[in-house]
C-alpha cells in the first residue's frame, strides 16, 4: 500500500474526532500540555515562548505549516461572561481583547467575538492586556454637595467636571494628570446630588464590577446628621429590619456617634437608601457624607479636589 501524505491522516483523525464529538456531545478533550503549564502559573500570566506548533492558537501542521484552528466549543457560556463573571476585566474590555487576540481559552489563543466556552475552562489574558489594564485610571473625589454623580439632566452640574488638572490632590509617587484620564472614566456608584464625599470614578471595569455588581459587598460608611425622635426599635429596624420597593435590605450597621448624627455602613446601594431608611423610622436626613469605600477611606482629600487611587490602595 503506497503512504499517503502526512496531512491527509491528519485530516481523516481530525474528522474522525469531530465524528467522535457528534455521538458524545459532552466529551471534553483533554487540556494540551501548554495549558497545564499556564495553570501552575498566577491568573493573568503570558503564555512561556516556545516551538511553534506549542504556541497557543498557531498550533500547525507538521508537514505543511498551516495554523489548525482551536477546537473551542460551540456551547456553552460566552467567554467576554466568563472573564467578567471571575474578575479578569468588564464585558467590554473583554470584546475589545478578544478582538484583538489578546485571550487565551484552554491554551489556545481566540479572536472571534461570541466565543463560547465550558464554564470552568482557563482563560488567560495576554501581556498586552495586562499592561493596558495597569494604564487604567481610578480616581477619588471628595463630591461637594450639588453635583450628580452620573449622566446629569439639563441644569445639573456632573461630578467628573471637577477632575481638573487644578484639582488633584499630589503626591510624588502618583502621575500626573492627563487629557487620557477622562476617556471612559465612569462613576463605581451613585451619590446624591444633596450628598458629599468619596465618589470613586473609575477606567477599569474590574473595580467598577467589584463595587457595583450584583453580587458586591463592598462596606460603604456615611456620616448621617438627622432630626427627628429614634427609640431603640427604630433602632433596631435600621439594622435589620426593613424593605424598600418590595424588596428586603441586607442587614446593615447603624449606630448614634453624637446626639444627632448616625453612622451607616452598608453593603448595597439602592437609590436614596439612606435617606429612605431614615423616613421609615420617622428621621429627616438634614446631611449625608460617605467617608469609606471598603477599605478605602476619604480621609483629608478637601472639598471638590481629587486623587488617584494608589497602587498599594485596594478596596
Amino acid at each position: 500500500m503506497p503512504d499517503r501524505p502526512r496531512k491527509s491522516l491528519i485530516a481523516q483523525s481530525g474528522a474522525r474526532a469531530a465524528e467522535s464529538d457528534e455521538r458524545h456531545p459532552r466529551l471534553v478533550r483533554r487540556i494540551p500540555r501548554l495549558a497545564e503549564g499556564l495553570a501552575r502559573e498566577t491568573p493573568g500570566a503570558v503564555p512561556p515562548s516556545g516551538t511553534a506548533r506549542r504556541q497557543p492558537g498557531r498550533q500547525s501542521d507538521r508537514s505543511s505549516g498551516d495554523p489548525v484552528e482551536p477546537e473551542i466549543p460551540a456551547e456553552g457560556i460566552r467567554v467576554s461572561r466568563l472573564m467578567a463573571e471571575r474578575g479578569l476585566c468588564s464585558r467590554r474590555d473583554a470584546d475589545a481583547y478578544i478582538a484583538r487576540g489578546w485571550v487565551f481559552v484552554d491554551g489556545q489563543r481566540i479572536s472571534q467575538l461570541g466565543t463560547r466556552a465550558r464554564p470552568d475552562a482557563l482563560i488567560v489574558l495576554d501581556r498586552r492586556a495586562r499592561d493596558e489594564q495597569q494604564s487604567q485610571r481610578t480616581i477619588l473625589l471628595h463630591k461637594p454637595v450639588g453635583y450628580v454623580s452620573g449622566q446629569p439632566e439639563p441644569g445639573f452640574v456632573a461630578a467628573v467636571t471637577l477632575i481638573r488638572p487644578e484639582n488633584q490632590v499630589r503626591t510624588p509617587d502618583t502621575p500626573v494628570f492627563a487629557a487620557s484620564c477622562l476617556q471612559g472614566l465612569a462613576p463605581a456608584g451613585r451619590l446624591d446630588i444633596d450628598s458629599s464625599g468619596l465618589l470613586v470614578l473609575t477606567q477599569d471595569g474590574r473595580i467598577a464590577r467589584q463595587l457595583i455588581g450584583d453580587e458586591s459587598t463592598i462596606e460603604k460608611e456615611y456620616l448621617v446628621r438627622v432630626d427627628g425622635r429614634l427609640d431603640a426599635r427604630g433602632l433596631a429596624l435600621l439594622n435589620d429590619g426593613l424593605s424598600l420597593d418590595g424588596r428586603r435590605l441586607r442587614p446593615a450597621r447603624v449606630e448614634w456617634i453624637n446626639d444627632d448624627q448616625l453612622r451607616f455602613v452598608l453593603r448595597e446601594g439602592r437609590k436614596r437608601q439612606i435617606r429612605r431608611m431614615c423616613e421609615l423610622v420617622g428621621l429627616r436626613v438634614s446631611g449625608l457624607k460617605r467617608v469609606r469605600i471598603g477599605a478605602v477611606r476619604l480621609g483629608d482629600l478637601p472639598l471638590g479636589r481629587w486623587r488617584f487611587l494608589r497602587p498599594h490602595e485596594t478596596f
